[in-house]
C-alpha cells in the first residue's frame, strides 16, 4: 500500500516569539523558517520584530539585523549583497529571488515571512543543499569545447555571435528558476531543470565552441530536456530578469532541425 503520511519531523510548528524592540515606533514582524539538523526536532517557524527606522531597505538588511542584534543563531547564505553570486536565494512572501535585492517595500503584507528555496533539501534554516542542482550543471559541460588547435591569442567572435549570448550568461546559478518549476519537483533526479538547460544552451549557441553535436546528443533524452512543459515559472522568477523557457524552447526547435 502507498505511504501517504508525511515523514517524522517534517510538520513545521510554531516557534518563539522574539521580543519587540523597546521604544520602536516602527516596527515590522518578520515569520523565519527554522531548522536545525543536530537537535531532532521539527521545523518550526520564529517571530522577529525589527525597527525599520535602523534596517537597511533590503530583505538581507532584515536578516543580518536579526542576526546581529536579535538572534545569532540564524542561519542563512549570503556574499555580494549585489545580485551577482546568487548565495542568498530564497523564498519571501512566496516568490523565489534574491534577498540582497529585494526590497522590503515590495512586499505588501505586513508580515514578511521568509523560507527556504522549495523541494529542496535543507541544510540548515534558511540554506538549501544544492549539490545535485551543481552537479546538473556540471553536466552540461558549462565550458568552451573546442577541437582545432587553440589561436596566439584568444577566440575571435563577431559582435553579432556575442549578443546571441546575451540573456543568458547573465544567470548566476541561484537556482530561484528550478526550485519554482513543477515539473523540476517531481522529476529533478532526471530532468536538468530550467537553470542547467539555460547554461547548456549558452554553450551550444557559441560560436566558438566545437562540441554542438555532442551537446545536443545529450541532452536527447526523454528527461533531461523534454520534461520541460513551458509552464513560465522559471521566467516569472528570476531575480536577472531572464528567460529559461525560450532557451528550452530554442534547444528543442534545434533538436527537431537536426532530425529533418
Amino acid at each position: 500500500m502507498v505511504q501517504l503520511t508525511l515523514p517524522k519531523n517534517s510538520t513545521i510548528r510554531t516557534g518563539k516569539t522574539w521580543p519587540k524592540p523597546e521604544g520602536a515606533t516602527n516596527v515590522r514582524q518578520f515569520q523565519i523558517y527554522r531548522w536545525n539538523p543536530d537537535d531532532g526536532k521539527n521545523p518550526q517557524v520564529d517571530t522577529y520584530f525589527i525597527d525599520m527606522d535602523s534596517c537597511g531597505p533590503m530583505i538581507l538588511d532584515a536578516l543580518i539585523k536579526i542576526k546581529n542584534d536579535v538572534d545569532p543563531t540564524l542561519t542563512f547564505r549570503r556574499s555580494c549583497r549585489e545580485g551577482i553570486c546568487g548565495s542568498c536565494a530564497m523564498n519571501v512572501d512566496g516568490i523565489n529571488t534574491l534577498a540582497c535585492i529585494y526590497g522590503l517595500d515590495e512586499v505588501q503584507k505586513d508580515v514578511v515571512k521568509i523560507y527556504p528555496l522549495p523541494h529542496m533539501p535543507v541544510v540548515k534554516d534558511l540554506i538549501p543543499d544544492l549539490t545535485h542542482f551543481y552537479a546538473q550543471h556540471a553536466s552540461t559541460m558549462p565550458w568552451l569545447e573546442t577541437k582545432t588547435n587553440r589561436p596566439a591569442k584568444e577566440w575571435k567572435q563577431s559582435i553579432d555571435d556575442r549578443k546571441k549570448l546575451d540573456g543568458l550568461y547573465e544567470c548566476v546559478m541561484c537556482a530561484c528558476c528550478s526550485t519554482s518549476c513543477p515539473s523540476y519537483w517531481w522529476n529533478g533526479d532526471r530532468y536538468l531543470g530550467p537553470a542547467a538547460l539555460l547554461h547548456a544552451y549558452r554553450w551550444i549557441i557559441d560560436s566558438r565552441d566545437e562540441a554542438t553535436g555532442e551537446r545536443l546528443d545529450d541532452l536527447e533524452d526523454p528527461f533531461k530536456l523534454y520534461r520541460c512543459h513551458t509552464i513560465m515559472n522559471c521566467a516569472k522568477t528570476c531575480p536577472k530578469g531572464l528567460n529559461p523557457a525560450k532557451a528550452i524552447a530554442e534547444i528543442k526547435k534545434m533538436m527537431i532541425e537536426r532530425h529533418v
